[in-house]
């Protein structure tokens, strides 16, 4: 999906919303550990519930990648079930010397299908580039995350000025382009927005920490939209567990479109 698709979905959705599928054996209802694949049946159901109020998906690697090859398969066919219209992002978190960037890269544009991966910038250009290599595919760049332990690196002051995040944002311009990369930056971290969209203006951002981590999606919104939608905020738990009975499906239904009202609202005053 490239950046025009993305920003006609926010529009025609009246959404960015992302459903975060942090789907955790453990965690998921009761009743469908009997079903041949649990994680699927309760990713398949989610997604039912929650399509229309939703303009993108992101698993997040590790829920599938630790349960080895049933994981992966649970995760090939969530990929393999969403429509074409939607954005799907690998919370992978990736990044390595290039040769292995690339092989990251081919296993998640060319085997999964994913619109879109997670990277780490710390490797710098060479450990990034490989993934921007195909087309109409996206990198997703750590800029400014919402956990606790953000703060030991990221607000770093530089020697030569600006913070240690600030310096991800401007350097990795050079890299990529507003269509092909975006940043993620903590919904928990909004005031620090009005800055970031003043170094990138016109880059999509990827948005964790609303609802459970307890990011004000108001806020964010009125720092972050910009003509083009620009935002993809997600949810994960607070939509997905929002339930753990047999009506978990109707409920994250319910929570996906309270957020959808909202940023209905808020693109109607802000975009």
């Amino acid at each position: 999906m490239n950046y025009q698709e993305l920003s006609q979905q926010i529009k025609s959705k009246s959404s960015y919303l992302c459903v975060g599928l942090d789907s955790d054996i453990n965690k998921i209802p009761q009743h469908l550990l009997k079903e041949e694949d649990p994680i699927f049946e309760f990713n398949k159901q989610i997604i039912d519930a929650t399509i229309d109020y939703a303009v993108a998906y992101k698993p997040n690697i590790a829920f599938y990648e630790s349960m080895g090859v049933k994981g992966w398969e649970s995760l090939q066919k969530t990929i393999e079930y969403l429509p074409d219209d939607v954005f799907t992002i690998a919370d992978a978190k990736r990044g390595d010397i290039g040769n292995t960037s690339k092989m990251y890269a081919k296993a998640f544009f060319e085997q999964m299908n994913f619109d879109s991966i997670t990277v780490a910038p710390y490797m710098g250009s060479d450990s990034v580039e490989p993934f921007l290599e195909f087309e109409d595919k996206w990198v997703i760049l750590l800029a400014l995350t919402s956990n606790a332990g953000g703060k030991d690196f990221q607000f770093e002051s530089l020697n030569s000025g600006g913070l240690l995040y600030q310096k991800v944002l401007e350097v990795s311009q050079k890299w990529g382009t507003k269509e092909n990369m975006m940043y993620v930056v903590g919904a928990t971290r909004s005031d620090e927005f009005k800055e970031i969209r003043k170094l990138v203006p016109n880059h999509f951002l990827l948005v964790p920490g609303v609802g459970a981590q307890g990011g004000n999606l108001k806020e964010l919104s009125q720092n972050g939209l910009n003509k083009d939608g620009g935002l993809l905020v997600n949810s994960s738990r607070g939509i997905i567990y929002a339930s753990n009975g047999q009506d978990f499906a109707k409920t994250a239904g319910i929570k996906a479109l309270e957020i959808q009202k909202d940023m209905a609202g808020y693109l109607d005053q802000y975009l």
